[in-house]
């Protein structure tokens, strides 16, 4: 299969995990990415679960979005390092960093000196609150654009604190902006191009419904745990042996599963009559519903569930998660000589696959 970006070429400056997850997808599609890399190398390459692998320079959170990749060795600092670097971008398509803003200005290397070499370059900076703004220059980690998004305050219990998502979202929300961006640019490329994206952003502009709820009708979002601000009864509920998603978010998912249930009584009980009467009772139908849940196991629930045609299904742990049918089926995992995820799409029924294992530090690297 020819892939979508085929014969791209993309200079990765970028670090961790906003821009290399970015890159990854890019990669997957089908460019050539090389991981433009300090002498250092990247950080990633000394975290994640096997102290064995950090120490060797190839830890597992550096593999996780680098297969594929090439690597090659620069010295920005040093003359050498960006003379080397502008005779790569004059035969490149992408140039991506996550530096903070200004630090490609002050190494000589910014989105003017390099468009000038290349008139057909996109070029991709991701920061965690763009390159422009008063916040510009405010270093910036997931969990601290978490908190200024207003994902966390949304997040968690009624009466605890805010959470912050157990996965680094803003990061890997940053990256698929990145590489949605970069993707349109390359069909645009009569002028250099130059994208620049915010990670807090990026991260509200998914929070939509919570935002317009605000903006249009003047009502904040609060925390509700695992209900659902829309509607009632959807969220997780306790079985005899373990949780389960329920979203009954239609009069009729609510019929099928009072019958499903063995509640008809339910139907005709004015407390929830509709949506809103339910939602306003929504602890009380909680406690109701795990009261009859607890009488069976999860499997069993779910069992009845599906086949009355109600949307629901397990809380899992991430191995359980791993090792569904459903992702086994459509070779979600890539087992090469590391396992890595792909994404999130099958192009012309097939999956994208890395083309190779994350590369050593420089393994790539031309001193000619």
């Amino acid at each position: 299969m020819v892939l979508p970006l085929d014969g791209v070429r993309v200079l990765d400056l970028s670090a961790v995990l906003a821009g290399p997850f970015a890159s990854y997808q890019l990669h997957l599609m089908g460019a050539r990415v090389t991981k433009v890399e300090s002498p250092s190398g990247d950080l990633a390459r000394q975290l994640g679960a096997d102290p064995q692998a950090n120490r060797a320079g190839m830890g597992v959170s550096f593999r996780a979005q680098n297969a594929g990749k090439q690597s090659r060795v620069l010295d920005l600092k040093s003359e050498q390092g960006v003379t080397e670097f502008k005779t790569l971008v004059a035969n490149t398509d992408v140039v991506l960093e996550n530096f903070r803003p200004g630090v490609m200005q002050r190494l000589g290397l910014g989105f003017d000196v390099l468009a000038a070499i290349n008139p057909r370059l996109v070029y991709c900076a991701i920061s965690g609150f763009g390159q422009t703004g008063p916040l510009a220059q405010m270093p910036a980690y997931d969990q601290i654009v978490q908190g200024m998004a207003g994902a966390m305050d949304i997040t968690g219990q009624p009466d605890g604190d805010p959470t912050r998502a157990g996965f680094p979202v803003a990061d890997t929300v940053g990256g698929l902006v990145a590489a949605m961006a970069i993707s349109a640019a390359l069909n645009r490329r009569d002028e250099p191009q130059m994208i620049d994206v915010s990670m807090l952003e990026s991260l509200m502009s998914t929070m939509g419904w919570a935002v317009s709820n605000w903006l249009q009708a003047g009502v904040a979002a609060t925390r509700l745990g695992n209900e659902n601000m829309t509607s009632a009864p959807s969220g997780a509920f306790h079985t005899a042996d373990g949780l389960i998603n329920v979203a009954a978010n239609q009069d009729v998912h609510w019929q099928r599963f009072c019958q499903a249930l063995g509640r008809d009584e339910w139907l005709a009980d004015a407390r929830f009559a509709d949506r809103e009467s339910r939602k306003h009772n929504r602890e009380l139908l909680s406690r109701l519903i795990e009261g009859v849940l607890a009488t069976e196991t999860r499997e069993e629930w779910l069992a009845r569930l599906r086949k009355a045609d109600v949307p629901a299904g397990p809380v899992l742990g991430l191995t359980e998660a791993l090792s569904q049918p459903q992702l086994q089926a459509r070779e979600f995992i890539h087992t090469g000589q590391y396992p890595v995820a792909t994404n999130g799409f099958l192009l012309n029924g097939q999956r994208l696959r890395p083309r190779g294992e994350a590369p050593t530090l420089g393994q790539h690297h031309d001193p000619n």
